[in-house]
């Protein structure tokens, strides 16, 4: 008989009597985390938009891009939502539920799902090498996916160092940005790193007010995140320093962009979702403000994307 400390959360619950109803197709959906692909789609449309700044687009490797980013950030939710439940992480949430913690789902399934959505990841990455010719993105490509496996899974997942912010700072945005504008047009443009920095910040942010949400079920399982680690009030200061750095970057590129000065309406957005993460006091009010900030992100990656589109040729300088 298998131990109360099975590493199938469904093998717990039957041992507890209280074995949960299977996942629904509802369940799959919701568990794939529709609300955080913003934070694929902003990137690559940023990287798209400073290419044609630099008056160079294709349309077919900037889809590919996309799908790319897409299915990477399908497949990484799928893989946390694996890894923490095999390890007990999940074991109790305040936030949206999980297949695998929930013991809605065999651990296998959810594990082979995360597989073939990075493996379609990896195909996409693959054309967009095709398409470019810069065979050199295959190491890119290659370091994306063991990133995204390596937040909650493997034996020293990062995600447990407190380099969660981190790595999503770098891999949701100058990562992904600049090289969707390399892919492209095949250099680097000050354009692309500082809309990089901007959506980066806005990411490293979504992954902290996520943090801060879980920090009391973190620390008694022991998972090191940063907002376990530096505590409450320094990840509220650190959640809104990070909001308002894509502003000030607006602010800069609003200078030269016709519609730019539009886009600071995503503030409508933002600032709510900075005062609801100051004044929280149980993790359930912060599930608000991580709904903001993710649709912070796409509005704010999506407008400044489409204001540098309808800019005249070569009106930004960030030197």
């Amino acid at each position: 008989m298998a131990s109360p400390r099975s590493g199938n959360p469904a093998k717990r619950a039957q041992i507890a009597g209280t074995a949960p109803s299977p996942a629904t197709s509802r369940d799959w959906i919701a568990a794939s985390r529709p609300r955080t692909l913003g934070m694929a789609i902003a990137p690559v449309a940023l990287g798209a938009a400073a290419a044609f700044n630099a008056e160079g687009f294709h349309l077919g490797i900037a889809l590919a891009c996309l799908a790319l980013a897409v299915f990477l950030q399908i497949g990484v939710n799928f893989a946390n939502d694996y890894s923490d439940g095999v390890k007990g992480t999940d074991a109790v949430r305040v936030g949206p539920g999980r297949l695998v913690g929930a013991g809605k789902a065999e651990p296998r399934a959810v594990r082979n799902v995360a597989i073939g959505f990075l493996a379609a990841g990896a195909v996409a990455g693959v054309l967009v090498v095709l398409l470019s010719g810069r065979w050199w993105l295959l190491l890119v490509g290659v370091v994306c996916i063991v990133a995204a496996w390596g937040y909650t899974g493997g034996k020293r997942p990062y995600g447990y160092y407190a380099l969660g912010e981190l790595m999503a700072f770098l891999f949701f945005g100058p990562v992904a940005v600049v090289g969707t504008t390399y892919a492209i047009i095949g250099r680097i443009t000050e354009d692309s790193v500082a809309l990089g920095i901007a959506i980066g910040s806005i990411s490293a942010a979504l992954m902290l007010c996520n943090n801060l949400r879980d920090i009391e079920t973190d620390r008694a399982v022991g998972k090191r995140s940063l907002a376990t680690l530096i505590g409450r009030r320094a990840s509220k200061m650190l959640y809104v320093a990070l909001m308002l750095v894509p502003f000030g970057i607006l602010w800069i590129f609003s200078y030269a962009l016709a519609y730019g000065i539009a886009v600071f309406i995503v503030l409508l957005l933002a600032v709510p979702a900075m005062v609801i993460v100051v004044m929280a006091r149980t993790p359930r009010d912060l599930i608000t403000a991580l709904g903001l900030t993710g649709m912070t992100a796409l509005l704010y990656g999506v407008g400044l994307a489409i204001a540098i589109w309808g800019g005249p040729a070569g009106f930004v300088t960030v030197s």
